[in-house]
């Protein structure tokens, strides 16, 4: 796909009307969960990938079907299991023979991989080996095999999930995998209206259709505007000593000190910037604001911080320290 620039106020006033659309067009199938929504459009605006949480039956798949095809792009499906293999995801090679000559050559076998949006399901059901098959397709998004790169389309996420209790015959991601997540999702139980809603809607005979309202050049163009929106000296700086903060040998905050071990990287600064960015572009906004970045620290640091012993004993979560984070160090 060609990325296409927004250039005129007109354009861009109607690729935000887009945005709207997108959104109300997922809100046809998906009852509720709104936040969850709006972070999932982030992370596709900001051009990331996301882990999504919850337990089963709240409606994962169902969201990511419906953001796929909302958005008119390709999307598949990997039903993660402990028997899945790296070849399963990315591809092989396959011995073909050419009728002319009677030659045979090995050709290469795209695998489910080769998408624009890719349903990770149940991420943490398959071993190590087989969820490394992700880590280049995450981060540069390309695919090696037998010393030959091939790149994946364009625009490409992956939307991850797992469930968060039962815990047997699963494989904790690895912090090298979690990291290159932009965003870690937490999907809770609806409301209790909206709870109702769910049960009307999905034992009907009527089912609702999710009506395509973008392209995928369409969202490459918002991708890249995305990177023009403006953040302060002041807020920049303030990303700064937050990421800096989680670090238990940089950190004067208790909580920092006795419950991580490990605090996050670079790329989370990173993330917490296109992810503020994207959230104010879907808000209408072109630059980004304190709201912003407060909304999105829980989601953008939770899966970078590796918790102590004394955290689990104390039943202490990544939002925890990062709700303490944002009390000792308050926005410019």
């Amino acid at each position: 796909m060609n990325e296409t620039a927004i250039t005129s106020e007109h354009e861009l006033g109607q690729s935000l009307a887009r945005l709207g659309a997108l959104r109300e067009a997922v809100a046809r199938a998906v009852v509720g969960q709104q936040q969850v929504v709006e972070q999932l459009l982030i992370g596709l605006l900001a051009g990331g990938h996301c882990l999504i949480e919850g337990v089963p039956g709240l409606g994962k798949t169902l969201l990511v079907r419906s953001l796929g095809q909302a958005l008119a792009l390709d999307f598949r499906r990997i039903q993660f299991t402990p028997d899945l293999m790296p070849s399963d995801i990315i591809g092989t090679e396959l011995l073909e023979e050419d009728h002319g000559t009677g030659k045979r050559y090995f050709k290469f076998q795209q695998g489910p991989v080769f998408t624009h949006l890719l349903l990770a399901d149940e991420l943490n059901r398959t071993p190590p080996k087989t969820q490394s098959a992700l880590l280049e397709a995450m981060q540069e998004r390309t695919v090696s095999y037998a010393g030959t790169t091939h790149a994946l389309p364009r625009p490409f996420f992956v939307l991850a999930t797992q469930n968060p209790l039962e815990q047997a015959g699963t494989y904790p991601l690895p912090e090298a995998q979690l990291d290159r997540f932009l965003l870690h999702v937490k999907v809770d139980y609806p409301a209790e209206d909206e709870e109702r809603a769910i049960l009307v809607q999905t034992t009907g005979a009527a089912t609702a259709q999710v009506e395509a309202v973008m392209t995928g050049e369409e969202l490459l163009a918002l991708q890249a505007l995305v990177r023009e929106v403006h953040v302060s000296e002041g807020l920049l700086g303030w990303i700064v000593q937050l990421v800096r903060a989680t670090r238990p040998r940089d950190s004067n905050i208790t909580a920092v000190r006795e419950w991580v071990r490990w605090g996050a990287g670079p790329r989370a600064g990173q993330s917490l910037i296109l992810a503020a960015k994207a959230r104010a572009l879907l808000h209408g906004r072109l630059a980004a604001t304190r709201e912003d970045i407060c909304a999105l620290a829980a989601p953008v640091l939770r899966h970078r911080l590796l918790l102590s012993f004394s955290a689990e004993a104390e039943q202490k979560s990544g939002d925890d320290v990062v709700a303490a984070l944002l009390t000792a160090l308050p926005a410019p």
